[in-house]
């Protein structure tokens, strides 16, 4: 039969089986939502971000305009400005003091818990051994214990030291809060180092300090800054356990200085914003600089590598 079809001019078919039926195309569900994203309004985006925005930002532009006004003004725009609350917190409320006391604590703070996270979480990323996973619960519970269930035994253990009045009980306290968070971050971001790079630096005759040193910590950076800063704010912030082991004025930090600002009776206001944009300040260069290491960092150790 295809013989004789040739012979008429007609072209023979191939058998069914011999064509390859054209494979099913894929719905572009990707494109579909790209297109759909693209279609919506722009100001149904920025009408949100630009309430979120006005929300955020109006308390700073009000606690600015109480710190920079004379005192009894009652303008809504900071004209004519005064220095006179900052000058007074500063030079009467012995703010000068209160600054350097928090920097110390919160430089202090940074330094130990990034030390011991590193060391932490470098032995749960390459060590195996038989209490790891119950050790990485017992992190993660420790997260769930609120620090006033803690005060009394830490005021008794710093008593006991001769330590009440320091600002080394702050430090410790401070930094032994932070630890678990720290080395979960530190021990995610070093298990996205390959161990590779370690095996390599032993061939070369390298110990396992100085690789270490040499080929991991260097790409730590952005993990480091993450946890440094970390620590160094929530220090910086934090009231309870500067109000409860520091009673001589000359120890206390700014949060405490802020709540001397509040009286029985009255309340100074334009003190009191003075003093919060001092405490605002350095918190915000911080993150001003380290903002794009600080995202990095805190998404690098999240993730198990």
């Amino acid at each position: 039969m295809t013989a004789a079809l040739a012979e008429k001019g007609t072209p023979a078919r191939m058998p069914a089986h011999d064509t390859p039926a054209p494979p099913a195309a894929a719905p572009p569900r990707r494109r579909k939502r790209e297109r759909a994203f693209d279609d919506v309004p722009r100001w149904q985006i920025y009408l949100p971000l630009a309430l979120y925005l006005l929300f955020t930002l109006v308390p700073f532009y009000w606690m600015l305009l109480f710190a920079v006004r004379p005192a009894g003004s009652t303008s809504l725009v900071p004209w004519p400005v005064t220095t006179e609350h900052f000058e007074k917190v500063w030079n009467e409320r012995s703010f000068g003091v209160f600054f350097q006391n928090s920097m110390l604590v919160g430089v202090a703070t940074l330094v130990a818990t990034t030390v011991v996270a590193l060391a932490g979480g470098y032995a749960l990323a390459r060590f195996d051994f038989r209490i790891k996973n119950g050790f990485m619960l017992a992190l993660l519970c420790s997260q769930f214990i609120p620090g006033a269930l803690m005060l009394v035994p830490l005021f008794e253990i710093f008593r006991n030291l001769q330590m009440i009045n320091s600002l080394g009980s702050v430090v410790i306290a401070e930094t032994v809060f932070q630890l678990p968070l720290s080395i979960i971050l530190i021990s995610g971001f070093i298990k996205n180092v390959p161990v590779s790079l370690e095996e390599a630096a032993w061939v070369d005759g390298c110990s396992r300090f100085r690789a270490f040193r040499a080929v991991v910590l260097p790409l730590l950076r952005p993990g480091l800054i993450a946890v440094g800063s970390f620590a160094f704010v929530h220090s910086w912030n934090h009231f309870l356990f500067a109000l409860m082991f520091l009673s001589e004025q000359d120890k206390q930090t700014i949060p405490v200085g802020l709540n001397t600002l509040i009286g029985a009776d009255s309340v100074d206001l334009g003190a009191l914003a003075a003093g919060g944009v001092i405490a605002a300040v350095p918190v915000v260069i911080v993150f001003a600089f380290i903002q794009k290491w600080l995202i990095t960092g805190f998404s690098a150790g999240a993730v198990k590598g």
